[in-house]
Protein backbone atom coordinates (compact mmCIF):
# COMPACT_ATOMS: atom_id res chain seq x y z
CA UNK A 1 0.00 0.00 0.00
CA UNK A 2 0.85 3.49 -1.04
CA UNK A 3 1.49 5.36 2.60
CA UNK A 4 3.81 8.77 1.31
CA UNK A 5 5.96 7.83 4.13
CA UNK A 6 9.12 6.38 2.71
CA UNK A 7 11.54 5.32 4.96
CA UNK A 8 15.27 4.58 3.24
CA UNK A 9 17.27 3.36 6.30
CA UNK A 10 16.88 1.51 9.62
CA UNK A 11 17.56 4.44 11.82
CA UNK A 12 14.78 6.46 9.99
CA UNK A 13 12.46 3.84 10.40
CA UNK A 14 13.65 3.44 14.19
CA UNK A 15 12.51 7.00 14.93
CA UNK A 16 9.93 7.90 17.05
CA UNK A 17 9.11 10.84 15.43
CA UNK A 18 8.53 8.91 12.03
CA UNK A 19 6.39 11.30 9.84
CA UNK A 20 6.27 14.70 9.29
CA UNK A 21 2.69 14.66 11.19
CA UNK A 22 4.06 13.57 14.35
CA UNK A 23 6.82 16.09 13.85
CA UNK A 24 4.49 18.81 13.73
CA UNK A 25 2.94 18.53 16.21
CA UNK A 26 5.51 17.65 19.27
CA UNK A 27 7.12 20.86 17.85
CA UNK A 28 4.28 22.58 17.59
CA UNK A 29 3.07 21.37 21.07
CA UNK A 30 6.63 22.38 22.07
CA UNK A 31 5.87 26.03 20.78
CA UNK A 32 2.09 26.39 22.49
CA UNK A 33 3.46 25.41 25.81
CA UNK A 34 6.06 28.30 25.72
CA UNK A 35 3.55 30.63 24.70
CA UNK A 36 0.88 29.64 27.37
CA UNK A 37 3.31 29.80 29.84
CA UNK A 38 3.68 33.60 29.56
CA UNK A 39 0.41 34.64 27.84
CA UNK A 40 -2.33 32.52 29.76
CA UNK A 41 -4.37 34.13 32.82
CA UNK A 42 -4.08 32.15 36.23
CA UNK A 43 -7.55 30.09 35.47
CA UNK A 44 -5.72 28.65 32.84
CA UNK A 45 -2.45 28.41 34.31
CA UNK A 46 -3.76 26.54 37.20
CA UNK A 47 -6.22 23.91 34.98
CA UNK A 48 -3.15 23.28 32.86
CA UNK A 49 -1.29 22.17 35.89
CA UNK A 50 -3.66 20.27 37.15
CA UNK A 51 -3.30 18.47 33.77
CA UNK A 52 0.30 18.05 33.82
CA UNK A 53 0.14 16.44 37.31
CA UNK A 54 -2.62 13.82 36.51
CA UNK A 55 -0.72 12.99 33.05
CA UNK A 56 2.54 12.05 34.65
CA UNK A 57 0.47 9.95 36.71
CA UNK A 58 -1.93 8.14 34.06
CA UNK A 59 1.69 7.56 31.55
CA UNK A 60 2.73 5.69 34.83
CA UNK A 61 -1.03 3.65 34.48
CA UNK A 62 -0.40 3.50 31.25
CA UNK A 63 2.83 1.25 31.65
CA UNK A 64 1.25 -1.08 33.92
CA UNK A 65 -1.68 -1.39 32.68
CA UNK A 66 -2.02 -0.43 28.50
CA UNK A 67 1.54 -2.25 28.35
CA UNK A 68 2.11 -4.65 30.39
CA UNK A 69 -1.70 -5.98 30.92
CA UNK A 70 -1.49 -5.68 34.65
CA UNK A 71 -4.94 -4.23 36.40
CA UNK A 72 -4.46 -1.67 39.23
CA UNK A 73 -7.27 0.16 40.88
CA UNK A 74 -5.18 1.33 43.67
CA UNK A 75 -2.49 3.72 41.87
CA UNK A 76 -4.01 6.92 43.84
CA UNK A 77 -2.19 5.27 46.85
CA UNK A 78 1.40 6.19 45.52
CA UNK A 79 0.48 9.30 44.38
CA UNK A 80 -0.28 10.05 47.70
CA UNK A 81 3.20 8.30 48.93
CA UNK A 82 4.99 10.73 46.37
CA UNK A 83 2.98 13.93 47.59
CA UNK A 84 3.48 13.09 51.19
CA UNK A 85 7.13 12.00 51.41
CA UNK A 86 8.48 14.80 49.64
CA UNK A 87 6.55 16.96 52.41
CA UNK A 88 8.38 15.20 55.27
CA UNK A 89 11.53 14.69 53.89
CA UNK A 90 12.11 18.55 53.65
CA UNK A 91 10.44 18.67 57.13
CA UNK A 92 12.95 16.29 58.40
CA UNK A 93 15.86 17.76 56.46
CA UNK A 94 15.23 21.11 57.27
CA UNK A 95 18.67 22.60 58.49
CA UNK A 96 20.67 20.08 57.17
CA UNK A 97 20.07 19.84 53.30
CA UNK A 98 20.29 23.27 51.80
CA UNK A 99 16.97 24.83 50.80
CA UNK A 100 18.85 25.90 47.36
CA UNK A 101 19.04 22.07 46.57
CA UNK A 102 16.49 20.55 48.67
CA UNK A 103 14.47 19.25 45.80
CA UNK A 104 17.43 17.39 44.57
CA UNK A 105 17.21 15.05 47.09
CA UNK A 106 13.37 15.42 48.25
CA UNK A 107 11.74 14.49 44.73
CA UNK A 108 14.01 11.48 44.13
CA UNK A 109 13.47 10.24 47.46
CA UNK A 110 9.54 10.09 46.93
CA UNK A 111 10.64 8.67 43.47
CA UNK A 112 12.00 5.55 44.92
CA UNK A 113 9.79 4.97 47.91
CA UNK A 114 7.03 4.85 45.93
CA UNK A 115 8.50 2.37 43.66
CA UNK A 116 9.71 0.14 46.90
CA UNK A 117 5.99 0.44 47.85
CA UNK A 118 5.35 -0.57 44.15
CA UNK A 119 7.32 -3.92 44.17
CA UNK A 120 5.48 -4.52 47.15
CA UNK A 121 2.01 -4.10 46.22
CA UNK A 122 2.82 -5.78 42.66
CA UNK A 123 4.07 -9.39 44.59
CA UNK A 124 0.21 -10.31 44.55
CA UNK A 125 0.64 -10.08 40.56
CA UNK A 126 2.68 -13.11 40.49
CA UNK A 127 -0.26 -15.12 41.98
CA UNK A 128 -3.34 -13.10 40.62
CA UNK A 129 -4.93 -11.24 38.11
CA UNK A 130 -7.54 -9.48 36.53
CA UNK A 131 -10.66 -8.68 38.86
CA UNK A 132 -8.30 -10.25 41.53
CA UNK A 133 -5.65 -8.06 41.05
CA UNK A 134 -7.63 -5.24 41.06
CA UNK A 135 -8.88 -5.58 43.84
CA UNK A 136 -5.70 -6.27 45.97
CA UNK A 137 -4.26 -2.74 44.75
CA UNK A 138 -7.49 -1.22 45.48
CA UNK A 139 -7.33 -2.31 49.68
CA UNK A 140 -3.74 -0.93 49.13
CA UNK A 141 -5.17 2.51 48.04
CA UNK A 142 -7.38 1.67 51.62
CA UNK A 143 -4.76 0.77 53.62
CA UNK A 144 -2.67 3.91 52.49
CA UNK A 145 -5.19 6.48 52.94
CA UNK A 146 -5.75 4.54 56.49
CA UNK A 147 -2.22 4.95 57.57
CA UNK A 148 -1.63 8.65 56.75
CA UNK A 149 -4.70 9.56 58.83
CA UNK A 150 -3.91 7.28 62.02
CA UNK A 151 -2.74 9.23 64.91
CA UNK A 152 -0.26 7.24 65.15
CA UNK A 153 1.45 8.71 62.43
CA UNK A 154 -0.03 12.28 62.59
CA UNK A 155 3.21 13.74 63.87
CA UNK A 156 4.49 12.98 60.20
CA UNK A 157 1.77 13.19 58.26
CA UNK A 158 -0.52 15.49 59.93
CA UNK A 159 -3.14 13.49 59.61
CA UNK A 160 -7.04 14.54 59.13
CA UNK A 161 -5.85 18.45 58.67
CA UNK A 162 -2.87 17.47 56.44
CA UNK A 163 0.48 19.36 55.91
CA UNK A 164 1.24 22.40 54.56
CA UNK A 165 4.44 22.00 51.91
CA UNK A 166 7.30 24.02 50.67
CA UNK A 167 7.81 25.89 47.39
CA UNK A 168 10.64 24.13 45.77
CA UNK A 169 13.76 26.44 45.56
CA UNK A 170 16.28 25.59 43.01
CA UNK A 171 19.44 27.48 44.05
CA UNK A 172 17.83 30.07 45.52
CA UNK A 173 14.90 30.50 42.74
CA UNK A 174 11.74 30.09 44.77
CA UNK A 175 9.04 28.92 42.78
CA UNK A 176 6.34 30.45 44.36
CA UNK A 177 3.99 31.34 41.89
CA UNK A 178 1.55 29.29 39.79
CA UNK A 179 3.17 29.99 36.02
CA UNK A 180 6.07 29.28 37.39
CA UNK A 181 5.05 25.76 39.01
CA UNK A 182 3.61 25.13 35.73
CA UNK A 183 6.65 25.44 33.47
CA UNK A 184 8.46 22.86 36.19
CA UNK A 185 5.01 20.44 35.55
CA UNK A 186 6.03 21.48 31.89
CA UNK A 187 9.40 20.60 31.21
CA UNK A 188 8.95 17.22 33.53
CA UNK A 189 5.72 15.87 32.48
CA UNK A 190 7.10 16.15 28.27
CA UNK A 191 10.52 14.72 29.79
CA UNK A 192 8.26 11.56 31.67
CA UNK A 193 6.36 10.90 28.66
CA UNK A 194 9.30 11.20 26.31
CA UNK A 195 10.90 8.58 28.61
CA UNK A 196 7.35 6.23 28.81
CA UNK A 197 7.49 6.37 24.73
CA UNK A 198 11.40 5.22 24.40
CA UNK A 199 11.23 2.64 27.34
CA UNK A 200 9.04 0.59 24.91
CA UNK A 201 11.02 0.73 22.73
CA UNK A 202 13.50 -1.63 24.89
CA UNK A 203 14.41 -5.09 25.99
CA UNK A 204 12.05 -4.11 29.02
CA UNK A 205 9.25 -2.69 27.22
CA UNK A 206 8.90 -5.70 24.61
CA UNK A 207 8.85 -7.70 27.52
CA UNK A 208 5.98 -6.00 28.79
CA UNK A 209 4.28 -6.48 25.86
CA UNK A 210 4.67 -9.59 25.69
CA UNK A 211 3.51 -10.22 28.88
CA UNK A 212 0.33 -8.04 28.00
CA UNK A 213 -0.41 -10.65 24.62
CA UNK A 214 0.11 -13.69 27.07
CA UNK A 215 1.94 -14.57 30.18
CA UNK A 216 2.51 -18.07 29.95
CA UNK A 217 4.04 -17.76 26.16
CA UNK A 218 6.49 -14.90 27.39
CA UNK A 219 7.09 -17.32 30.32
CA UNK A 220 8.76 -20.02 28.05
CA UNK A 221 10.44 -17.46 25.46
CA UNK A 222 12.88 -16.87 28.78
CA UNK A 223 10.58 -13.97 30.12
CA UNK A 224 11.11 -13.85 33.56
CA UNK A 225 7.32 -13.13 35.35
CA UNK A 226 8.99 -12.01 38.86
CA UNK A 227 11.42 -9.55 37.16
CA UNK A 228 9.21 -7.91 34.76
CA UNK A 229 5.58 -7.66 36.59
CA UNK A 230 7.23 -6.29 39.65
CA UNK A 231 9.52 -4.02 37.36
CA UNK A 232 6.20 -2.48 35.74
CA UNK A 233 4.86 -1.95 39.10
CA UNK A 234 7.91 -0.23 40.38
CA UNK A 235 8.06 2.05 37.25
CA UNK A 236 4.36 2.99 37.21
CA UNK A 237 4.55 3.26 41.48
CA UNK A 238 7.68 5.96 40.68
CA UNK A 239 5.70 8.10 38.12
CA UNK A 240 2.62 8.18 40.68
CA UNK A 241 5.12 9.28 43.14
CA UNK A 242 6.79 11.66 41.34
CA UNK A 243 3.33 13.26 40.15
CA UNK A 244 2.51 13.31 44.02
CA UNK A 245 5.45 15.29 44.64
CA UNK A 246 4.88 17.99 42.16
CA UNK A 247 1.17 18.06 43.51
CA UNK A 248 2.63 18.71 46.80
CA UNK A 249 4.76 21.30 45.16
CA UNK A 250 2.21 22.86 43.50
CA UNK A 251 -0.54 22.72 46.00
CA UNK A 252 0.12 25.25 49.64
CA UNK A 253 -1.56 22.10 51.54
CA UNK A 254 -2.27 18.69 50.98
CA UNK A 255 -4.96 16.51 52.78
CA UNK A 256 -6.28 12.63 52.63
CA UNK A 257 -9.34 13.26 51.03
CA UNK A 258 -6.87 14.83 47.67
CA UNK A 259 -5.87 10.93 47.21
CA UNK A 260 -9.28 8.87 47.88
CA UNK A 261 -10.82 6.35 45.24
CA UNK A 262 -11.66 8.95 43.12
CA UNK A 263 -8.34 9.88 42.01
CA UNK A 264 -7.46 6.40 41.26
CA UNK A 265 -10.77 5.77 38.99
CA UNK A 266 -10.33 9.38 37.83
CA UNK A 267 -6.45 8.21 36.02
CA UNK A 268 -8.05 4.35 34.96
CA UNK A 269 -10.85 6.71 33.38
CA UNK A 270 -8.48 8.60 31.68
CA UNK A 271 -6.15 5.87 30.51
CA UNK A 272 -9.48 3.98 29.27
CA UNK A 273 -10.72 7.18 27.42
CA UNK A 274 -7.26 7.81 25.71
CA UNK A 275 -6.30 4.65 24.69
CA UNK A 276 -4.34 1.93 26.97
CA UNK A 277 -1.14 1.16 25.13
CA UNK A 278 -0.61 3.68 23.06
CA UNK A 279 2.01 6.79 23.86
CA UNK A 280 -0.74 9.85 23.36
CA UNK A 281 -3.19 8.10 25.15
CA UNK A 282 -2.47 9.13 28.53
CA UNK A 283 -2.43 12.99 26.84
CA UNK A 284 -5.94 12.69 25.04
CA UNK A 285 -7.47 10.80 28.25
CA UNK A 286 -5.98 13.33 30.77
CA UNK A 287 -7.36 16.76 28.69
CA UNK A 288 -10.77 15.12 28.61
CA UNK A 289 -11.11 13.91 32.07
CA UNK A 290 -9.86 17.68 33.18
CA UNK A 291 -12.22 19.60 31.07
CA UNK A 292 -14.95 17.80 30.95
CA UNK A 293 -15.90 18.65 34.76
CA UNK A 294 -14.87 22.61 33.88
CA UNK A 295 -16.83 22.52 30.73
CA UNK A 296 -20.17 20.54 33.22
CA UNK A 297 -19.30 23.63 35.69
CA UNK A 298 -19.20 26.59 32.97
CA UNK A 299 -22.59 24.93 31.04
CA UNK A 300 -24.00 24.17 34.25
CA UNK A 301 -23.43 27.80 36.01
CA UNK A 302 -24.55 29.55 32.82
CA UNK A 303 -28.20 27.48 32.69
CA UNK A 304 -29.25 28.03 36.19
CA UNK A 305 -27.03 30.64 37.40
CA UNK A 306 -25.46 30.88 41.16
CA UNK A 307 -27.92 29.44 42.86
CA UNK A 308 -26.37 27.17 46.12
CA UNK A 309 -29.66 25.12 45.48
CA UNK A 310 -29.10 24.12 42.15
CA UNK A 311 -25.07 24.07 42.72
CA UNK A 312 -25.22 20.89 44.53
CA UNK A 313 -26.70 18.61 41.88
CA UNK A 314 -23.82 19.94 39.53
CA UNK A 315 -21.30 16.43 41.11
CA UNK A 316 -23.37 14.10 40.34
CA UNK A 317 -23.83 15.47 37.05
CA UNK A 318 -20.04 15.12 36.82
CA UNK A 319 -19.87 11.77 37.50
CA UNK A 320 -22.69 10.52 35.14
CA UNK A 321 -20.97 12.43 32.69
CA UNK A 322 -17.60 10.49 33.28
CA UNK A 323 -19.59 7.14 33.40
CA UNK A 324 -21.50 7.70 30.09
CA UNK A 325 -18.21 8.56 28.43
CA UNK A 326 -16.36 5.43 30.07
CA UNK A 327 -19.67 3.03 28.41
CA UNK A 328 -19.24 5.08 25.43
CA UNK A 329 -15.46 4.51 24.64
CA UNK A 330 -15.86 0.82 25.92
CA UNK A 331 -18.44 0.21 23.13
CA UNK A 332 -18.14 2.36 20.57
CA UNK A 333 -14.19 2.99 20.60
CA UNK A 334 -12.60 0.13 23.35
CA UNK A 335 -9.02 1.80 21.96
CA UNK A 336 -9.87 5.36 22.72
CA UNK A 337 -9.31 8.65 21.47
CA UNK A 338 -6.01 8.02 20.25
CA UNK A 339 -7.34 5.07 17.77
CA UNK A 340 -9.70 8.23 16.58
CA UNK A 341 -6.29 10.21 16.06
CA UNK A 342 -4.36 7.65 14.37
CA UNK A 343 -6.93 7.01 11.69
CA UNK A 344 -7.29 10.39 10.94
CA UNK A 345 -3.83 10.46 10.82
CA UNK A 346 -3.43 8.01 8.43
CA UNK A 347 -5.85 8.76 5.85
CA UNK A 348 -3.75 12.16 5.89
CA UNK A 349 -0.68 10.65 5.32
CA UNK A 350 -1.91 8.60 2.48
CA UNK A 351 -3.29 11.39 0.77
CA UNK A 352 -4.01 11.30 -2.31
CA UNK A 353 -2.44 8.24 -3.05
CA UNK A 354 -4.71 5.63 -1.29
CA UNK A 355 -7.95 6.41 0.81
CA UNK A 356 -10.71 3.97 2.64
Amino acid sequence: MINANLKNSYAADERVLNNTYKQMFVYGMMIVLALFTFFANDYMILIASQMGILLIAVVGINILTGYTGLVSLGHGAFVAIGAYSVTIFANLAEGIIPAGVMPFFAMPFAVALAALIGVLVGLPSLRVKGLYLAVATLAANFIVIFLIEEDLFQPWTGGMVGLTTHAPNFFGWVLDTKREMFGMIAVIGFLALLAAQNLIRTRIGRAFIAIRDRDYSAEILGISLLRYKLTSFALSAAYCGLAGALLAYFFARILPEQFELTLSLNLVAALIIGGMGRSMGPVFGVIIVVLVPELIKVLFSSAVGGSASAAQFRAPLQEIAFGLLLVLFLLKEPLGINQIVDRILRAANRWPFARG
